[in-house]
């Protein structure tokens, strides 16, 4: 009888081809159409209750190598799959940048305009390890974000699954902010972040109202408001 499961380190596998051709990618249509460079962009961490939010931004060289044939929406793939692919991307990329908004930012400006500033961050270091100006920007989702007038900006609904440059960005930014939170369960141990990543999960929940709030929690968030004003439980 065959294992469920999979084995440490084991290699992504090729996704079934997305498109009709390659060349259907809608962010190489648009750079097409632009006659220059255009980046993916993708945040991670909107939803848990702490920790940054993170967003990646890469831009492909076309056409894509074969390793890179595995990409997906982060979302889809393990996390053996995505710590596959990490350094395939940031190896093969023509460009790539990073923007990390911890929560103290995101309490202050609210979480979706947190998320495009991070978008904005990480379209900036991309542009400066590509060393010329991007022409434009394929985001995921329905929202714009605060980027250079010069850049032509599309938003595509849904991206993650449908464009690579954008899930190449959602693997970035989802592998560095499930890295971080690793790194912060050494600070908080009670708090199981290494585990649920500081998504609300019943384990989370209990510790805030056992522990209280950290430093990492978003404040403007209702359950860490709420156990912001109850205060930690002993016993």
């Amino acid at each position: 009888m065959a294992s469920k499961t999979k084995a440490r380190g084991a290699k992504a596998k090729p996704q079934p081809a997305l498109f009709l051709l390659d060349d259907d990618d809608p962010a190489l249509v648009l750079a097409r159409e632009l006659i220059g460079p255009v980046a993916g962009l993708d945040e991670a961490g909107r939803g848990p209750l702490a920790g940054p939010v993170v967003a990646g931004c890469v831009v492909l060289p076309h056409p894509l190598p074969e390793v890179l044939l595995a990409l997906n929406d982060s979302k889809a793939l393990d996390e053996d799959a995505r710590e596959a692919l990490f350094p395939l991307i940031q190896h093969h990329a023509l460009a790539w940048g990073v923007g990390v908004v911890e929560a103290a930012r995101i309490d202050e400006i609210n979480i979706l305009r947190a998320s495009l500033e991070a978008m904005a961050i990480a379209l900036e270091r991309c542009e400066l390890m590509l060393k010329a100006p991007l022409k434009g920007a394929l985001l995921d989702g329905n929202q714009r974000a605060p980027l250079p007038l010069r850049i032509t900006q599309r938003t595509l609904v849904g991206g993650d699954a449908k464009s690579r440059p954008i899930m190449a960005a959602s693997i970035l930014a989802k592998v560095l902010r499930d890295r971080r939170m690793v790194e912060e369960h050494a600070r908080f141990p009670s708090y199981g972040f290494d585990a649920h990543k500081g998504y609300g999960t019943p384990q989370h929940l209990a510790a805030l109202k056992l522990h209280g709030v950290t430093a990492l929690h978003r404040r403007s968030f209702a359950p860490v408001r709420e156990a912001l004003e109850t205060g930690p439980r002993h016993g």
